[in-house]
């Protein structure tokens, strides 16, 4: 998977406008899990944060 298709905590926050902490935890809530790692950073797919999106509206 290219970095283009792939998103970190931090950029899924700032695209909702949500804290990082929230993040975290609806990933956990809906048991995202991460498609790859960037040294001790997770990437998730793109499209996990409409789902995250949803899950904190």
């Amino acid at each position: 998977m290219t970095d283009q298709a792939t998103v970190t905590v931090g950029v899924i926050a700032k695209e909702i406008g949500v804290s990082d902490a929230k993040v975290k935890k609806a990933i956990e809530t809906l048991k995202i899990e991460p498609v790859g790692k960037r040294g001790v950073c997770k990437l998730y797919a793109a499209d996990a944060i409409d789902a995250i999106r949803t899950s904190l509206s």
